[in-house]
This record gives C-alpha cells, structure tokens and sequence, in this order.
C-alpha cells in the first residue's frame, strides 16, 4: 500500500518482477546523465503516469542567507506580458511501461525527510510488482571528453556483482558524502528488492548537458536489462557536442593541454601503462560512487 506521500494518477497496474529505472535530479546527476538517461529510455514508449510523490514536506523553498543561496533553493518562475506562463515546482513522477514491465521514476533528490521520501518510492514499487530498481547517475572526474565514460556500480547484494561484470561496469570502492541512491541501495535487500546503482565518469572540466555520457550510459543499461532503444538520436547529439567542445577547448591552450594529458592517462590505463600522473587523485574528482 503506498504511503500517505504517494498521490495515485490512474489505476495502478500489476506488473510481475517489473524493473524500475531510477532517475533523480541533483546530487549525482552531473551532465544531466540521470534524468537524460531515464528520459531516453522513455521516448516513443507508450508510458502512462501512475503516481506522484507529493513535494510538500520533502523541499526547502526558503533558505535563509544572501540571495544568491536562496535563489537555488526557490522554485523558478517565467512571467510574459504579466502572466505566469511557467512555475517550476518539484516533481517525482512514476510513469509505467505495461507491455515492457518497466517502471520509471523521474525525481528531485529531496532536501528532507530522507526516509520517508524511501519509504514512498519502497512502497510505490511493491504496488507495482516491482522486482529489481536500477538508478543511474554521475559523477565528475579525469575522463576527457573524447573517451568512453567509465562506469562503476553498486548492488545491493552479491548476486548483482557478475551482473555488472558482464557489462563492463567496475565495483565501486568510494568513500564520502552520500546521495538518496545510497540509502534505497543499503535498504533495498530488507524490502524484498534488488538493486543496482551505475554511474558515469564524466569530465569535471565541463558543465551543462552531457549527451555523450547519456548515450554511453543509456546503450550499458539497454544491453543489461535487454532493452530496446533507439540510439540514433543520441548519437547525432554526442557527435554534435564533441565537436562543439573540442573547437572550444582547442582555443583555451591551458585546457588543451590539460585535457590531451588526460588522454594519455586514460589511454595508459587502457593498455595497461602506469605514470606518475595516473596515481595523482585528479582535482575535479568528487561526488559519489
């Protein structure tokens, strides 16, 4: 039975051992690569929205301090000829795929009330015949833009490991701040569900909207889960941004040179080659996983 936080949308359907594709926005979802991945997933497939967790005692609207802090934290609003035409309020939908036993959820990482925001998606998940969660993510390191992002995951108990194996995607041996997909990760196996957390390496010198990294991650989670997607789309905007970062990192000497070292140290690494370089922690590596 949902909790008290859970607004249902439309009949909830019965789906048996179902996958749900986690997305949240925020914390680890550094080029977009969480949200974008889901959302790639998503298109052109017949998916309904089933439920909404409602925003209300999860968010901080009001933060106090300068204007600059709080202006994170309040919700954006767009105004023409003075009519509000927009008004971006926090939105964790779950949205279902019947036909392809997929469920997705499209989320904002709460600011508060951690457990309760878990127990909701827990419970949303058992309404729906959900079996196994996979979340996605990111996190900005030492891959250049040219390079396949490195994957790394998690999983919520031993039998996943060969999973991940499988898909090239390395165990993760981080240790620092966590994000939501830590705590649903570390419960899961007492709700009777599996889960797996994979996440990208994108480059820490850029910002902004990623879509190599969205493609490379949505292409490893189509192969795991034996899901079709089309990737033609993503292809032409992966090869769109790299050309377009590449000219403007060609003009910023500095970061040419900074991003052809990083080249070689993936490359290096790739072959098997150890430099003095590889053992230095890169500055731009943070975040989780």
């Amino acid at each position: 039975m949902a909790t008290e936080h859970v607004k249902t949308t439309a009949a909830t359907p019965q789906l048996n051992d179902a996958t749900l594709l986690l997305a949240l926005a925020g914390w680890m979802d550094g080029g977009l690569v969480s949200t974008g991945t889901v959302r790639s997933i998503m298109e052109g497939r017949p998916v309904r929205e089933v439920a909404r967790i409602d925003p209300d005692p999860f968010y901080i609207y009001n933060f106090p301090g300068s204007m600059e802090i709080a202006a994170l934290f309040r919700p954006n609003v767009k105004y023409e000829q003075g009519i509000i035409t927009e008004l971006q309020m926090p939105e964790n939908v779950f949205h279902c795929d019947r036909a392809a036993n997929l469920v997705f959820f499209l989320g904002q990482e709460p600011n508060l009330r951690w457990q309760a925001f878990a127990d909701a998606i827990f419970s949303m998940a058992h309404d729906l015949g959900v079996k196994r969660i996979v979340f996605m993510g990111s996190f900005g390191g030492t891959v250049p833009h040219t390079r396949e992002p490195r994957m790394f995951g998690s999983v919520s108990q031993d039998s996943l490991r060969p999973l991940l194996h499988e898909n090239g995607v390395r165990l993760s041996d981080y240790e620092g701040p966590s994000g939501l997909s830590s705590l649903l990760l570390a419960q899961a196996k007492q709700h009777g569900i599996e889960m797996m957390s994979i996440v990208a390496e994108i480059p820490g010198y850029l910002q902004g909207l990623n879509p190599l990294s969205i493609e490379a991650v949505t292409r490893r989670i189509s192969a795991l889960l034996n899901v079709s997607v089309d990737l033609n789309p993503l292809r032409s905007a992966s090869n769109e941004w790299e050309a377009e970062v590449t000219e403007a990192v060609a003009a910023d000497e500095k970061l040419a040179a900074t991003v052809r070292k990083l080249e070689d140290q993936y490359d290096n690494e790739l072959i098997g080659v150890t430099t003095p370089e590889d053992d230095e922690p890169g500055e731009e590596q943070e975040e989780e996983e």
